[in-house]
């Protein structure tokens, strides 16, 4: 299993002829400002990328991406599996001066990578373009209850002991506002019909 998503291009750039790679992943790791992420997978996900040239230093990456990412509910935090199914389309610059590869925007407004590398590695692209494909937050079920906002246990388990002391809200997914019996949906036209008009 592969670790890290390479593709050489060495051959490419003397010879214009095509590059190919392919593997699975069981993660990424890549850069986010100066701190290392990783992308957890929950099965090996399969990619396969192929790159022709364009003339110059430009090419072309195309290829494919089926990663099962794992997030975290946004209410309980456990682990949800989301699977993606990604059609890969950039761009490639190869500039000798670049130490690592970066997105930038061609003249023509669409994405473009920038590497200095021939040994291409990937990780960085894949993961960018997994993350903007997945869900912002996630639930592992839709009834989901959250956790205790005292203990932290979580209410999916069973009540703990601080439930009769907090109350714990639910949550209104289509308002994104809390439900409650102190809370009362307001007519925002209600009075309307109080109103009166100035005379002319």
């Amino acid at each position: 299993m592969s670790e890290t998503p390479r593709i050489h291009l060495g051959s490419l750039l003397r010879t214009s002829s095509d590059a190919h790679a392919e593997g699975n992943l069981d993660h990424l790791t890549y850069l986010q400002g100066d701190a290392e992420q990783t992308l957890r997978f929950a099965r090996p996900a399969s990619f396969r990328v192929d790159v022709n040239a364009l003339g110059g230093s430009e090419m072309y990456l195309q290829g494919r991406f089926e990663p099962t990412v794992i997030m975290e509910c946004s209410r309980c935090l456990r682990d949800v599996e989301v699977p993606l199914d990604l059609r890969l389309g950039t761009l490639l610059r190869y500039d000798p001066s670049v130490e690592a590869p970066y997105l930038d925007e061609a003249e023509s407004g669409e994405e473009v990578l920038v590497f200095g590398d021939p040994d291409l590695d990937l990780s960085a692209y894949l993961a960018e373009t997994a993350l903007l494909a997945a869900p912002l937050t996630v639930l592992h079920a839709p009834d989901c209850k959250g956790l205790c906002q005292v203990c932290g246990h979580d209410l999916n388990e069973g009540p703990c002991e601080h439930m009769a002391q907090v109350p714990v809200e639910e949550i209104d997914d289509l308002l994104g506002t809390p439900e409650g019996s102190a809370h009362v949906r307001q007519n925002p036209f209600a009075g309307l019909r109080d109103l009166k008009l100035p005379e002319e």
